[in-house]
């Protein structure tokens, strides 16, 4: 298949995933109809399936209020937080300290400054959990307040492009929640020690999701695993997060559907990168618990496609005849270059259990990580996607694994 075919491929597949589908959050019918629509196209290249159902929770909210004095200020349910409808006394909080320190039992708790820089970790988010986040949650529930008002800024690298960020993004974590812009936080701190009125129309529901896994083969030893996520975040149609990776393994699926080399292939699509406990990811590294020595390589796509620069390929403690290989494709592919070293995605649960990887990316994404304004929000659509580009990175994955 020549280029220009590809491409038209990659379209139809972005078309279907960003644009008739859209939004891809865990547990809606959305993230089930892109896994179907996944698990169809790996058939339809003769690609063996397996369809793993994970337990999940949707989540949805019909909005959130918040008055004080016969004042509204704009507010926004945390994602996955339960509802609630209080009124209590509003304490402002900026530290931890100060935390640790004041009652905030049946009081209405507004986040602020300081310890509202940063998104917090899921209670029990596997990968990533730092004891200030675990000290931080603990602290609060064991403080029992009615509800938290988080006001927060921009930080991009730890809640992507959107603002204000929900602090709490947590299935797990049963205080309610919501949030606010910074600026409507420094309104709200005039009605400190008075009382508030708090009414968050949200729920969860109970539902299901899939992984979805393609092999060539059923040996399994030194097997390459090329891995992308098929879920979004609340909000956002995921072009770059994930479209376009999903997209290039659908790609691979097609060009490498012949394929009969050393190693076999295994096309991974998890199912929760952007939601709060990766259940997709769990119960993967569940399957092949004491198996990731059979592994030879990971090849992780997340971020890649987008309309400015090149796509990046950056080697995670590859073995030296893989790394020189991979430095003969780019070598001779101007368009694919060495990335900087990245750690936000899917590949980290495989270098987590011992198994080199190589993230690949756009080049402009992964340098512009901490400041950019796309991902996470409704701007990452199809009009940021350079569809050449996607089918460059296919075209370099296949170029890597027949010179193995």
């Amino acid at each position: 298949m020549d280029k220009k075919a590809l491409t038209e491929k990659a379209q139809l597949h972005l078309q279907v995933l960003c644009s008739e589908i859209g939004e891809r959050r865990v547990g809606s019918e959305e993230n089930r109809k892109a896994t179907t629509y996944a698990e169809k196209v790996l058939k339809g290249s003769g690609w063996k399936t397996e369809s793993t159902e994970l337990s999940v929770i949707d989540w949805k909210t019909k909005g959130a209020t918040l008055t004080c004095n016969g004042q509204s200020l704009e507010v926004f349910s945390s994602h996955y937080s339960l509802g609630c409808s209080v009124k209590g006394e509003l304490v402002a909080i900026n530290s931890i300290s100060q935390l640790e320190k004041t009652d905030i039992e049946d009081r209405i708790i507004l986040l602020y400054g300081e310890i509202a820089t940063q998104q917090i970790a899921p209670k029990n988010f596997p990968f990533w959990n730092p004891e200030e986040h675990q000290h931080l949650i603990s602290i609060l529930e064991k403080g029992n307040p009615k509800a938290l008002i988080c006001a927060t800024e921009r930080n991009s690298a730890t809640a992507g492009g959107v603002y204000p960020f929900p602090l709490f993004e947590d299935g797990d974590f049963d205080i309610p929640s919501v949030y606010m812009k910074d600026t409507e936080g420094e309104k709200l701190l005039a009605c400190s020690g008075q009382t508030v009125e708090l009414v968050s129309k949200a729920e969860r529901i109970p539902e299901r999701a899939f992984n979805i896994i393609g092999r060539n083969t059923t040996q399994s030893k030194d097997r390459i695993v090329i891995t992308a996520h098929i879920d979004t975040k609340i909000g956002t149609p995921g072009a770059i997060d994930n479209g376009t990776g999903v997209a290039i393994v659908l790609l691979l699926a097609e060009l490498l559907k012949d394929y009969s080399g050393k190693y076999p292939i295994e096309l991974v699509f998890f199912n929760g990168e952007d939601y709060y406990s990766a259940p997709g990811q769990v119960k993967y590294v569940e399957q092949n618990k004491g198996r990731f020595n059979d592994l030879l390589l990971n090849i992780n796509i997340d971020g890649a496609g987008y309309k400015e620069g090149l796509s990046c390929f950056s080697p995670f403690n590859l073995p030296e005849n893989i790394l020189d290989t991979l430095h003969e494709v780019l070598w001779d592919t101007p368009e694919l270059v060495e990335g900087l070293p990245w750690y936000q995605g899917d590949h980290s649960l495989f270098l987590q259990n011992g198994c080199p990887a190589i993230a690949i990316s756009s080049q402009w994404f992964i340098k512009n990580m901490e400041c950019q304004e796309l991902t996470h929000t409704p701007k990452d659509n199809l009009s940021i996607i350079h569809y050449e580009r996607v089918v460059e990175c296919a075209l370099g994955i296949v170029e890597l694994i027949r010179k193995l």
